[in-house]
């Protein structure tokens, strides 16, 4: 991917977060991103202005010529130029709240989708200012687009509100690698990506970036996707807008569980970071649901509910990648544990793979993802009928803060190619097992064990490589190491015997 100046969202990061003040994270992410859309589909519209301009009979304020060039069509009083006139206006909220309301007016998909609160008390004006300063350099012309300067600037917003907002920021945000581990094990090359809590949309941003990446035409996937969250779904309309993504998000909001927007959908891809362990889902009113095939899930805890959506939402071949917490590959809870071994008996899961902790910003708790496939034997792969891939990943990542892990591309690649040797696909190699890492399970292994599906109850422990000095040299080392220590212990007891003495504790 093209690059803009190496580090420059981290600076724009710092000089925004300034401009913060006291105002609440989850609160100024809705500032910031409005104004970075408001910006990018100016700069857009402006560039072909001006092109229009420089061409004979063309009209550059035919709304036609810019519908046709997939270009949102921006009114006069919305224009960055007019905002950045009147920055410094103590009216400029109410300027870029018209603003907003007319992008609405004139873009029917953008409708009740962009944040039109700017003009309230308990925003700064002055500092509303600074930020519109700060966000003029380009983001919306064609080398910036092509350089997706707005798409990483996003992106690293996003991860960084999520990162202020803790706990919360989860439910709008999956982290980078991760996101990137699902989809490159899962290629979703052609055909329906669903999500059933797309959060801000990087499930799918990330399933077109590899559809690019691999020569692949963008119009051959097409995207589905649903979330509960007002404002995330809002979030979601707009990531996918920057991106020129065609989704098909509902026409609102909605719960997945309780309002399926997506009925009749059966997808060749599902990708998914669904809200962990989550117990108020409302499913003691869903207990006679269709999608319940392999028992009903209980009310307490939404994981395995989210499983049966997933399997219920595939296409005969289709292929599922999601994450959840770590305790939905052992509970042994009535109901879940039936339901586990009924989707092992029906060879439905197709790879675990445990991942280590801190990965997450909402949680620290390690996760791991599973892999569901409706066709284990599909055409032009092996058929791998009767078999679970299991993958211990929980020592891979490395440290990027304190408190933040990250996966880094070789580990992506390592992980992926294993599960691509073990399907068959020939350019991946040939697949082994490899002790500590992954081990490919038959079933009635899997039985035997309870159908427990910890990777680490298959893998084994990895061989700790020979060193090569001597058995005698070692010895004598170590014996004498120990001779050493036992000197000192005794000198210690010696010392403490006689301090004790001292104050009139003999023993």
């Amino acid at each position: 991917m093209a690059t803009a100046n190496i580090g420059f969202e981290e600076k724009l990061w710092s000089m925004a977060d300034k401009l913060r003040g006291s105002m609440d994270a989850a609160e100024y992410k809705h500032v910031a991103l409005g104004l970075l859309f408001l910006k990018y589909v100016s700069d857009a519209f402006e560039e072909k202005y001006e092109a229009l301009k420089n061409e004979p009979y063309a009209d550059p304020e035919d709304r036609d010529e810019y519908v046709a060039a997939n270009i949102f069509w921006v009114p006069k009083e919305a224009r960055w130029s007019h905002i950045k006139d009147n920055a410094k206006k103590p009216e400029i909220g109410q300027i870029i709240d018209n603003a907003m309301i007319a992008i609405e007016k004139e873009n029917p998909s953008l409708k009740g989708v962009l944040p039109k609160d700017y003009a309230r008390p308990a925003l700064d004006k002055t500092r509303l200012g600074e930020v519109i300063d700060l966000f003029s350099f380009k983001v919306g012309d064609e080398e910036s687009r092509s350089k997706d300067v707005l798409g990483r600037v996003y992106e690293y917003f996003l991860s960084k509100f999520a990162s202020a907002e803790g706990k919360n920021g989860g439910e709008f945000y999956t982290p980078n690698s991760v996101v990137r581990l699902l989809v490159e094990m899962i290629q979703p090359f052609k055909g329906r990506v669903y999500d059933p809590c797309c959060g801000s949309g990087g499930m799918f941003v990330q399933s077109e970036k590899f559809v690019e990446e691999h020569q692949g035409r963008i119009g051959d996937i097409a995207v589905y996707g649903q979330e509960s969250n007002p404002t995330t779904w809002k979030l979601c309309k707009m990531n996918l807008a920057i991106r020129g993504i065609d989704g098909n998000l509902g026409e609102h909001h909605a719960d997945t569980f309780h309002n399926d927007l997506h009925k009749n959908l059966k997808a060749d891809y599902i990708l998914a970071n669904p809200p962990f362990n989550i117990s108020d889902w409302g499913g003691e009113r869903l207990t006679e649901d269709a999608r319940w095939t392999y028992g009903v899930p209980p009310a307490g805890n939404a994981n395995y509910a989210w499983i049966q959506h997933i399997v219920n939402k595939l296409a005969p071949s289709g292929v599922a990648g999601f994450v959840l917490a770590n305790g939905s590959m052992s509970t042994s809870t009535t109901a879940e544990f039936e339901i586990r071994s009924k989707l092992v008996n029906a060879d439905l899961v197709d790879c675990i793979v445990t991942l280590p902790g801190q990965l997450f910003y909402s949680t620290q708790i390690p996760v791991c993802l599973w892999f569901i496939a409706k066709n284990k034997a599909p055409k032009g792969l092996r058929d791998r009928r009767g078999e679970i891939l299991f993958i211990d990943a929980r020592k891979m990542g490395h440290m990027v803060d304190r408190t933040h892990r990250e996966l880094s591309t070789d580990d992506i690649r390592k992980i992926a190619d294993t599960y691509h040797a073990w399907r068959g696909q020939p350019e991946a190699g040939i697949y082994e097992d490899v002790k500590g890492f992954c081990k490919a399970a038959r079933l009635v292994e899997v039985q035997e064990h309870e159908y427990i599906l910890t990777p680490g109850r298959y893998v084994g422990i990895e061989d700790v490589e020979e060193d090569s000095e001597p058995f005698e040299d070692k010895m004598a080392r170590l014996t004498s190491e120990l001779a050493e220590q036992f000197a000192k212990s005794r000198q210690l007891e010696d010392e403490i015997r006689k301090r004790l003495g001292g104050i009139g504790f003999e023993f």
